[in-house]
């Protein structure tokens, strides 16, 4: 009776040993974008990426944020720099590019084609992770046409891969001095905690 027992301890402890090891495992959240993402003119831990983590931090999540933002960083350049960064697995990406192909005028089919490109190489290496899609905007100056037909772009790729979107990233932040650096193009810090708080809203669910 003893020894049956002591073989029943022993049992419960491994067990507990390995869902306490499970549950150690750090999941990693990539966000991959341009220069928005990498938080070109702040600090470091003023990008909204370091927003998020310390968020994640505070809730007492086991996940890792991986700042894969690139200042200049096209779709094109994405879906070059793509198979390097999941060389590493990643849980959950939040794709955020597109923006610089509007700013120089770039075939908008060439942009989806090189988005879902990007899409396509992820759910390949990880068919169990979850893409979480960021919408971006263009300035009126290539005419509406172009600036209408490129937010589109967002919405219909992200119905026709499932994907949860975040409809425009840089929405909230209008075209206030408080929000916006001089160049009237990149968050500040403030611009970058309004960011911050609407990817939250959408990534929540997924952790």
């Amino acid at each position: 009776m003893i020894k049956k027992l002591i073989i029943a301890i022993a049992f419960l402890t491994s067990f507990s040993f390995l869902v306490s090891a499970q549950n150690s495992e750090t999941k990693t959240i990539l966000f991959f974008g341009d220069s928005i993402t990498a938080g070109l003119g702040v600090q470091q831990e003023q990008a909204f990426p370091a927003l998020i983590q310390e968020k994640i931090d505070s809730l007492g999540l086991n996940y890792e944020v991986i700042n894969g933002g690139l200042s200049g960083e096209t779709s094109a350049g994405g879906v070059r720099r793509i198979d390097w960064i999941l060389r590493r697995h990643i849980d959950i990406m939040v794709l955020e590019l597109g923006g610089n192909d509007g700013l120089r005028g770039i075939d908008l089919s060439s942009t989806k084609e090189n988005l879902q490109t990007i899409i396509d190489k992820y759910q390949r290496k990880n068919p169990n992770g979850q893409i979480i899609l960021a919408g971006m905007q263009v300035p009126p100056n290539l005419g509406q046409e172009y600036t209408s037909e490129f937010q589109t772009i967002y919405p219909e790729l992200a119905e026709e891969n499932d994907l949860p979107l975040i409809p425009l990233i840089m929405d909230k932040l209008g075209g206030s001095e408080e929000l916006i650096q001089g160049d009237g193009i990149h968050p500040t810090p403030k611009g970058h905690g309004i960011i911050a708080e609407t990817v939250w809203d959408v990534l929540k669910e997924y952790l």
